[in-house]
């Protein structure tokens, strides 16, 4: 995946118009777009020469992202070395049946495995480079022939990852001319060298010797030619006319927007749209790295993106030898039975009305069904809701295939179903909402509501910022793992966020703010109701939720809620959210 620079050099093409202006989105729903549209979740698999490494190079771990190891940010290994490796990469636990079939268990609908990562060791038989799996190793079979079959018995889905900028290995291709990893040949040979000796003409093998694929996934392409990148767009849609490009193919020519790595939007976005994750810290295998996302971690993350309108595409990394490690495996098992029990909350789901995340939960539609997951289960038998004007038909809390009818009431724009006190599901609960109308295209209010029984955030990216700045901020915790927000920034005198909200109840509340910067920071918030909290912290560059001290709100309905920052560096300082959490008097 990317690296800080490489991540650079992609904003401009991530960001920029993608798609072909000739195909409607709809049109692409009902056509090649089909299966990513409706599926809503695909597997990611990164696997190369770097998993048999694990994340160490003579006997050094490098902590971060174990597909880029060889590169001068990480271990920083010389060609010909990195080259004597593939003599002993032997993956001879390789089950392509089990992958796919761990893909099938897990409800994910295709699987999109790397072909050739940035290190230019290509996983497939291939003519155009003898630094390859069948050729290089001792293992010496095509293990993405392996696995398109079986993908393909299974029902499943199948494509390619491609690195078409980045190569780390070939004279000429981008990231040659780095420290250590370059030498004369590399510095003086142009990228067209490489683009039509190698890139193009595995592209060609890619999409000729494996049947009928479904996505060619290409990544990072950086400062490449725009020319280059249409030509290699025109070859897949000639040899593949029925495979989507996601938008990382660079200057437009995707079928859909990639999102930044790790990235779950906040909001709502139109059009066809991804976000890869990782069911860990790393993309490919690592030895140490055992941060795998729980079950309800991922349904969360999934229900998000779909809520959000996106799919989501979430990558797993085999070992040197072939093998899944069983922790994350189990996990997605898990979150996979609890999508074969409520499928309907994710296959052929549409965006959520309120285009954000609930107090308590999420929401997905279809039809003339909300479905309410529930991640935080109330412990008092009420659930609160608020904002949603049309008329609800029925009300049931599923169990599997059972449905529980539940009572609710409305007044003053929220409303309150009654539940049990405990929940339906381990994982998460989903309540089912049948509407009048359409439920993607009920009316809610926008305000954000306050519940008297679940925490609330506040995020900047649902303030009016005034005085400051809102802009996104992204950073890597380890090499690689990259993190995304919204910050207000930038503060001017006078500066300020302010919120609407909506309150259930008058009560009170225990507020923190989610801020970083430098030095002490003093931050004032005040209400409409004339409530105000004043205190001093010592930031720091992460960020982090520091109390403010106990909000209260002595009337329900609409109030605002300001931050401004008072005292303090006013360059460094970055707020992100505002958090509210109920104090229980009884």
């Amino acid at each position: 995946m990317n690296s800080s620079d490489a991540k650079r050099d992609d904003a401009e093409s991530m960001d920029a118009m993608w798609g072909d202006p000739d195909v409607s989105v709809d049109a692409l729903k009902e056509g090649r777009g089909k299966l990513f549209a409706e599926g809503n979740y695909g597997m990611f698999v990164h696997w190369g020469l770097y998993s048999h490494l694990g994340g160490v190079w003579q006997g050094r771990t490098y902590y971060g992202i174990g597909e880029w190891l060889m590169h001068p940010q990480m271990a920083n290994i010389p060609i010909e070395e990195y080259r004597a490796v593939a003599k002993e990469f032997c993956p001879d636990r390789f089950d392509a049946n089990a992958i796919a079939q761990l893909a099938l268990d897990a409800g994910m609908k295709y699987i999109i495995i790397t072909s050739k990562h940035h290190e230019g060791f290509a996983m497939f038989k291939s003519e155009a480079s003898p630094f390859n799996i069948v050729d290089a190793t001792p293992f010496g079979r095509d293990p993405m022939l392996e696995l398109s079959r079986a993908c393909r018995e299974r029902g499943l889905g199948f494509g390619f990852y491609y690195s078409h900028y980045q190569d780390w290995e070939t004279p000429g291709g981008a990231g040659t001319r780095a420290p250590s990893i370059g030498d004369a040949d590399r510095d003086e040979a142009p990228f067209e060298d490489y683009f039509y000796s190698k890139c193009k003409p595995q592209v060609e093998e890619i999409c000729t010797n494996y049947g009928e694929i479904d996505f060619v996934w290409f990544d990072t392409p950086g400062r490449m030619q725009r020319e280059l990148v249409v030509e290699l767009a025109q070859t897949v849609r000639r040899l593949q006319p029925n495979a989507m490009l996601c938008s990382r193919i660079g200057h437009g020519m995707g079928d859909y927007a990639s999102k930044g790595d790790m990235e779950v939007p906040l909001e709502n976005i139109e059009g066809l749209w991804e976000t890869c994750d990782t069911n860990n810290d790393s993309w490919s295998y690592a030895w140490y790295d055992r941060n795998f996302k729980s079950p309800t971690e991922i349904l969360q993350r999934l229900i998000a993106t779909i809520g959000r309108g996106g799919t989501y595409l979430l990558n797993v990394g085999p070992d040197g030898r072939g093998m899944l490690p069983e922790m994350g495996a189990g996990f997605l098992e898990r979150a996979g039975a609890w999508i074969r029990t409520y499928p309907q909350v994710i296959y052929k789901a549409g965006t959520s009305p309120w285009g954000r995340a609930l107090p308590w939960g999420d929401c997905t539609t279809q039809g003339h069904s909300l479905f309410l997951c529930v991640y935080d289960w109330p412990r008092d038998g009420n659930l609160h809701l608020f904002g949603l004007d049309d008329t609800i038909v029925s009300a049931q809390l599923l169990h599997g295939c059972d449905k529980e009818p539940i009572p609710h009431r409305t007044a003053e724009g929220w409303t309150t179903f009654t539940v049990p006190y405990q929940p339906a599901d381990s994982l998460i609960s989903v309540i089912e909402l049948k509407l009048e109308g359409d439920a993607g295209m009920a009316s809610v209010s926008p305000e954000l509501g306050i519940c008297p029984n679940a925490d609330a955030t506040l995020p900047v990216d649902f303030a009016t910022v005034a005085g400051a700045t809102r802009t996104g901020d992204t950073w890597m915790e380890k090499f690689g793992e990259w993190k995304h927000v919204t910050q207000a920034s930038e503060w001017k005198e006078g500066g300020k966020t302010m919120w609407q909200v909506n309150v259930r109840q008058p009560g009170f509340y225990k507020l923190s703010l989610v801020y970083a910067g430098t030095g002490r920071l003093v931050w004032r918030v005040e209400t409409d109701e004339e409530a105000c909290l004043q205190n001093q912290q010592a930031a720091t560059e992460k960020y982090v939720a520091y109390p403010m001290g106990v909000l209260e709100f002595r009337s329900a309905g609409p109030h605002t809620i300001t931050a401004a920052l008072v005292e303090g560096d006013a360059t460094s300082s970055r707020l992100q959210a505002v958090e509210l959490h109920p104090v229980t008097l009884h």
